[in-house]
Parts: structure tokens; sequence; C-alpha cells
């Protein structure tokens, strides 16, 4: 073990990270956390593959990425002092816009190039971007490569990437880019793998944590999505609103509210935590009496199932559904719900494998048949960034 590559996935609040060892065309986890709470009171988690646990509170105040990322380099020093050599850093880049559609190795003029990009993604790109500058200062012997969530989904039909506005604003970035692209890629590879016959088919996953969204595949590509020009739309999350008539925008402005206010309202007070005013967090809606609760799931489940029931019209049919992400994963009842409104398209699951997140939970022979599939991101970051260092 002489070789090792760094997994980024840097946001406003929180560093996420992991580090592998190269074992030949192999990557074996090291150790995986993040360091949260930047900006106010922040802490740094890690886990090992041996199982040793770390955690421990940083200096209280302002901790931004540069800093955050400094102390990371430190302690992984600590940690392994005797190697491995990192030989690449591999970031989670929400937007690659029309230009990226593939991993890339950074440089000045990529930087200069995804930089652009921020109006399109104004509360994540900034912080990507701010963790891929920091290690060039720390650290500018060893290579970055970008990583996009827009790059799954391009090559779709022009049609499903439009939106009803004048052409000039598609050509200024005003379109449904589609994200969660690098779990969807994640996705779509480990399918190929358990059911070679099926993924070639028509297939929807479903992501669905804390940010969620579905998309619809043919072949293992991308044919549609349920987030569109940003990842305010589609279903509802956590915080976010989901779809959403333009016309509250225009109401809310017309009443005075200032653009900050809408933004904080879209991106961290709706979704299931502004439905229910109890919380973001679908165990605790799940576990709760309130009668808000319970809306907001059946809210979050009903939009499920009806944009199932579009994607399946753009795919003329459905082979698979895949369930994947914290939720998806983790949450029967959420599943139960979601399968039983899809009865109509001969969606049927079996409630013990279902209970026991089993990886298939349809019966045998069933059509379409129903998985459950962890996502892996940061795999796909971590083997993408071993291939471009590489070549």
């Amino acid at each position: 073990m002489d070789k090792a590559i760094v997994v980024l996935n840097a946001g406003s609040s929180s560093l996420k990270f992991s580090a592998l060892a190269v074992d030949g065309e192999k990557l074996n986890l090291l150790v995986r956390g993040q360091i949260e709470g930047l900006g106010t009171h922040p802490r740094f988690k890690a886990k090992r593959s041996d199982g040793q646990e770390f955690s421990e509170a940083l200096t209280a105040g302002r901790v931004d990425q540069h800093e955050a990322f400094t102390f990371l380099l430190q302690w992984l020093r600590q940690q392994f002092p005797s190697g491995p050599t990192l030989v690449g850093v591999g970031h989670r880049v929400v937007h690659g816009g029309a230009d990226f559609a593939e991993p890339t190795r950074i440089s000045p003029d990529v930087i200069e190039r995804l930089d652009a990009y921020v109006p399109l993604a104004p509360l994540h790109q900034p912080h990507n971007l701010s963790a891929i500058k920091s290690l060039m200062q720390l650290r500018p012997d060893v290579p970055q490569v970008a990583c996009f969530d827009t790059a799954f989904h391009h090559g779709r039909a022009r049609v499903t990437q439009r939106l009803g506005l004048p052409d000039e604003l598609f050509h200024r970035g005003l379109r449904r880019w589609g994200f969660h692209g690098l779990s969807y890629e994640s996705i779509a590879k480990t399918f190929r793998q358990l059911a070679p016959d099926v993924a070639g088919g028509r297939v929807i996953a479903a992501h669905l944590g804390s940010g969620a969204s579905l998309c619809a595949m043919k072949d293992g590509r991308s044919v549609d999505t349920t987030m569109s020009f940003s990842v305010l739309d589609g279903l509802p999350m956590g915080t976010r609103c989901g779809g959403l008539d333009p016309g509250v925008i225009l109401f809310l402005l017309r009443e005075g509210w200032t653009l900050e206010r809408i933004e904080d309202l879209l991106y961290k007070k709706s979704g299931l935590l502004g439905i229910s005013g109890v919380s973001n967090d679908v165990r605790d809606l799940l576990a709760s009496q309130d009668p808000r609760a319970a809306e907001a799931i059946e809210y979050f489940v009903y939009r499920i199932i009806r944009e199932i029931g579009s994607l399946t019209a753009a795919l003329g049919g459905l082979d698979a559904l895949i369930f994947t992400a914290g939720v998806g994963e983790n949450s029967p009842d959420i599943r139960q719900g979601v399968c039983a409104g899809l009865e109509w398209l001969n969606v049927r699951i079996e409630p013990d494998t279902n209970r026991q997140n089993a990886r298939c939970i349809s019966a045998a022979g069933q059509k379409p048949s129903v998985w459950v599939i962890p996502t892996d991101e940061e795999g796909v970051i971590a083997a993408h960034t071993l291939a471009v260092v590489q070549r």
C-alpha cells in the first residue's frame, strides 16, 4: 500500500472526506469522516476501516474550508506516518454546465470555467471550488480531479432539457440540467452487475435522502430526471420545497420578501420540515404522533408516486424500480407506501424482504422487479480520479 486517493465533498458547513488505498486497479477504504459545523462549532469525526473512531471539537469560531483541509492533511499524516503517498484528490462538484460531461483534471483554466457556473449553483459551487483552491495552495504537487453531479445527465434528448422559456435563456444556461448524477452512475454500474438482464431495460432509480430525486434510465443512461435547473425542483426534500409554481415567487416578491428571505425559505425552511413543523428527518416524522408529520410523509410519498408515473411514461414502461440513499435504503415504510401506490404498474414487494432491507424486495420473477441498492458516490469519484491521474 504505497499510494492513496482522497475524495472530498465540500459543503457550506461541512467537509466530508474519505481516503482509499490504491491496490492495482482496486481501491480499498482506509478512513472516512467529516468536519462539520464549519463557521460555528466545528467538530471532526472519522472512522478507520479497522473500526477505530475519532471525534474532537476544533477551535470554536470561524473555521473555513481552507483551515478544515489544512487540519485534515495534518491528521492524515499523523494516522499514516509512513505513507501511503497521496497521488490524487477527487472532488464532487455540483455543476459542470455544458462544458464538462466527464471527470476532468483541475487546472487554472478549468477553475475559471467552473467559476462561471457559480450563478447556476450559488449555494454549492463556491464551496466545491473553495476546497479545490485551498488544496492548490497547500499541495500544488497533487493532481486534482473534478467529478460532476450534472455529467450523468448529459446526452439526454433536447426536449427533456428545455424549460418553457425563450431560446435565448436556454443558451444562457436556464435549462433542466439534472443532479445526483454521481449517485445514479453508481447505481447503474452496480445494477449492471446484479441484474444484467434487466439493467439494459427501463429502470427508475429513486435517490431518497435529505436531498431527493428520481432518474429514468434506459441501458444505464439518463433519459430524464426530476431535478432540473436547480436542486430545488422535483420531489419535496428534507428542507427544500420541490416542484413549485413560479407564481409563488412573484407573490412573495410583491409581498415585500427579499431575495435572501425567499432563498432561505426555499432551501432551508420548506419540504418535510416546512410542512410538518417537526423535523426534516423521515425517521423523526414516522415516529411522531403529530398529524402534521403524517401529512408531510403523505405528501412525500404521493409526489414520489406521481413522478414515477411521469417517468414511466417517458420510458414507455418500467422493468425495474431501485431505491437508494439514506431514506431509500433504510426506510421500509416509505418503500411500502410508494410501492402500494404503484400497483397499477404491477409493482409489488414482499413484506419480509422489504423489512429486512434486502437487495431485491420483489418476488422472484416479478415484473417490474424492485431493488434496494446502496449508492457509492465516493467510490465513483475515487475510481474516476485514479483513472484520470493514471492517464
